[in-house]
């Protein structure tokens, strides 16, 4: 189409030659002014319109710059003149490029106060750490802390008479309540309302106890044992050892059979921690048939009967239980009052085994409340007495108590009662008034003699008796106030 218009060009150029074609400036050559431009022989720019459809199409063609394309340079030249606020930005940016450089150096200059500041991060995170770890560290010792007191506190609690007997644990040989009472024992056990422990013991057929201490950890209790143990005997086993204990004192110390004392030495040496106790059940059975049998041999004798003919009878057809040796009340009384003596071991008679049970239930209540009892009964005075008297005279702040404060201080002589301090108070109703009364006297004589003659009035009506204070009370009151000697003894006569 371009070689069309052309064509036409040139047809009508031909045809009138004297028509000018119209100029355009920036279809003039330019100048060159860089040295390729110098070197580089020159070429005419040309310029050619072509018309397509009723749109003018503008093609420019310059060989001025030879390695650049005509149609982007139109296109450079389009966003040239359609965004000059790029083109304004090129400087600066060509200007940003040129210090690079500086903006190098800067960031290498800065690299240490980075470290730096990385360091200080580090620092102050890890003392952060250290703060977190030494709060939950203080947390965790508070809460430890926390937790010993209240396992004093639970403990202190604990020993009280009415929360003691729920922390004790009682554990019974199982072959205890294999014999004819053990339901019994283990029913008024649980009553009780403690714990209750099947355990094998050391002792056969004894009870021991433990406590459960409260502990400082989370639902924890450790079992205390108690050193008190009560250990059933049997009658067949008990008569034997005193037998064999009457035996060696008869033939003095001959006999080879272990004794009742010599037999608790050996289990109290074999369980020195160990507090025991025994107890034998059903003993008067045995005397009671030890009885029966004497008046029957009586009788026997008396009747002219033989002395053993229908004995053995019963000795085959009864077995063993009959073998028991003979020993008396008097020799079982003998044979206890050395064991408790040697031994410090005591021993129960008990009828039935309900009265067993009854024994195993007030000793687990008196093992209970004996360390409370024992706090209790440690004043820090040996002097001091747990008495209602003795627990002092209240005065409040306005002297009400002061008179009976008073009269309590004259009653603690020997052989003074309420009378004699009520005749001294009436007297001289305070201490101050009665060591007045001794200032004003002349003598020493005087002194000592002044209460002496102060009447002691006793009942009341015709029934009423007098009697005087004497110069013995007279004296020891006259000591209490003047004496500087604090081992003074109050009934030494002057």
């Amino acid at each position: 189409m371009c070689s069309d218009s052309l064509q036409s060009e040139d047809l009508r150029s031909s045809s009138d030659s004297d028509e000018e074609l119209p100029v355009f400036d920036f279809l003039q050559p330019r100048p060159s002014t860089d040295v390729a431009s110098q070197k580089a022989p020159k070429k005419p720019a040309s310029s050619v319109l072509c018309s397509v459809g009723s749109a003018d199409v503008m093609m420019i063609s310059s060989d001025s710059e030879d390695d650049v394309p005509l149609a982007q340079r139109v296109k450079l030249r389009q966003e040239r003149r359609s965004t000059p606020e790029e083109a304004d930005d090129l400087p600066h940016r060509h200007l940003s490029a040129s210090e690079t450089g500086d903006a190098t150096k800067a960031t290498k200059r800065s690299a240490e106060e980075i470290r730096a500041s990385r360091e200080e991060a580090l620092r102050r995170r890890q003392a952060r750490e250290r703060r977190q770890q030494d709060r939950e560290a203080l947390k965790q010792e508070q809460e430890r802390q926390k937790a010993e007191r209240r396992a004093l506190a639970e403990a202190s609690k604990s020993l009280r008479p009415e929360e003691c007997i729920k922390h004790m644990v009682v554990a019974v040989d199982p072959a205890l309540l294999q014999l004819e009472g053990g339901g019994t024992l283990l029913a008024s056990v649980q009553a009780l309302g403690c714990s209750c422990a099947i355990e094998k013991q050391p002792l056969p057929r004894s009870v021991t106890w433990a406590r459960q201490a409260p502990s400082a950890q989370q639902n924890g209790a450790a079992r205390v044992p108690e050193p008190h143990v009560v250990m059933q005997m049997t009658v067949e086993d008990f008569i034997t050892l005193i037998h064999n204990y009457i035996q060696e004192e008869r033939h003095s110390g001959s006999a080879c059979s272990p004794t009742l004392t010599s037999w608790v030495r050996e289990r109290q040496r074999l369980h020195p921690d160990k507090r025991l106790s025994l107890a034998v059940i059903e003993l008067e059975s045995y005397f009671r048939a030890r009885k029966s049998r004497s008046q029957k041999r009586l009788r026997a004798a008396v009747a002219g009967e033989e002395a053993g003919g229908g004995k053995e009878k019963k000795k085959r057809r009864s077995g063993h239980a009959e073998k028991l040796p003979e020993v008396s009340r008097v020799e079982v009384e003998e044979a206890v009052v050395h064991l408790q003596l040697h031994t410090g071991v005591s021993v129960r008679f008990l009828s039935t085994w309900k009265e067993f049970s009854d024994h195993i239930t007030m000793t687990t209540k008196a093992v209970a409340e004996a360390p409370f009892k024992r706090a209790r009964e440690q004043t820090g005075f040996s002097f001091y007495l747990e008495s209602e008297w003795a627990g002092g005279q209240r005065v409040d702040k306005a002297g009400k108590g002061l008179l009976q404060a008073w009269k309590r201080q004259i009653q603690q002589f020997n052989r003074v009662s309420s009378d004699v301090a009520a005749a001294i108070l009436a007297a001289y109703p305070s201490p101050q008034l009665l060591k007045k009364a001794y200032s004003q006297c002349r003598t020493e004589n005087e002194k000592l003699s002044l209460l002496s003659d102060l009447l002691i009035r006793r009942g009341e009506g015709v029934t009423s008796t007098t009697r005087r204070v004497g110069p013995e009370l007279s004296k020891r009151l006259f000591l209490l106030m003047h004496s500087r000697d604090p081992e003074q003894n109050l009934d030494a006569s002057l």
